[in-house]
């Protein structure tokens, strides 16, 4: 299972020692642009930890590195993160076509495949690619062994090309966890799909029919029918002059 914020090898290996090797890294740093905050903290914790898990804590904080720095420590590094596993997802090869500006909803059936059932507060949000219209969309508190089925209402884009759209299961502190899923699709020019449909439907119109058997007018029924069964008169004489 791919879980961004979990347990690595890395500077976070818990305890106060790196507390204060830390604090001594980010006392140098007078910076208040945002972007580098977020890379400063990801490459003081590790690189295990997200963008947006990064900005998240950095937001909580007023932007303050140290007290961001601190507030991680505290919560993400004592609490296992939740377990889900996805049961069932096209491949990331796999895509459907749509046409531009036009509604659908993507699902996903997903599994607590965990020994703990999952915090109140859980969501899925796009973690990555083009969120075609996407919201976060709440997760109930499933129980281990629990699953059900994830739907997003997404909107195709306007412009045709194949799009991909990145989801993940978040933390109520917005830590990523679980299986990635995905929603591929390809936007083809309006009016496309029907014409497909159309020329589809005129080639079922345009097969040959069934071969019937046509019967000839200019030879006696007891003769068609001796034809078909591929009999000969006893006498052998042709059965066309009787």
């Amino acid at each position: 299972m791919d879980v961004d914020n979990g347990p690595s090898e890395g500077p976070v290996t818990g305890g106060i020692d790196i507390e204060q090797s830390l604090l001594q890294q980010f006392s140098c740093m007078g910076t208040t642009d945002k972007e580098e905050l977020v890379q400063q903290l990801q490459k003081l914790l590790g690189s295990h930890l997200n963008y947006t898990t990064a900005a998240f804590f950095l937001d909580m904080n007023n932007w303050n590195l140290q007290a961001a720095i601190c507030s991680y420590l505290d919560i993400e590094s004592t609490n296992q993160l939740p377990s889900m596993a996805l049961v069932s997802n096209p491949l990331a090869n796999e895509t459907e076509s749509i046409e531009p500006n036009v509604g659908f909803q993507k699902t996903w059936h997903i599994c607590n495949n965990g020994t703990e059932t999952w915090p109140a507060g859980c969501y899925a949000q796009c973690s990555d690619g083009n969120k075609m219209g996407g919201n976060k969309v709440p997760v109930p508190c499933l129980q281990p062994g629990e699953g059900m089925h994830l739907s997003v209402n997404m909107m195709g884009p306007s412009l045709p090309g194949t799009y991909q759209s990145k989801w993940r299961l978040c933390t109520p502190k917005g830590a990523y966890f679980g299986d990635p899923m995905w929603a591929i699709v390809t936007v083809v020019e309006e009016g496309t799909i029907a014409l497909t449909q159309q020329l589809s439907h005129f080639n079922e119109l345009g097969a040959p029919p069934p071969s019937i058997p046509a019967h000839n007018p200019f030879v006696s029924q007891r003769s068609h029918l001796e034809n078909n069964q591929d009999t000969v008169p006893p006498d052998g004489t042709d059965s066309s002059m009787w």
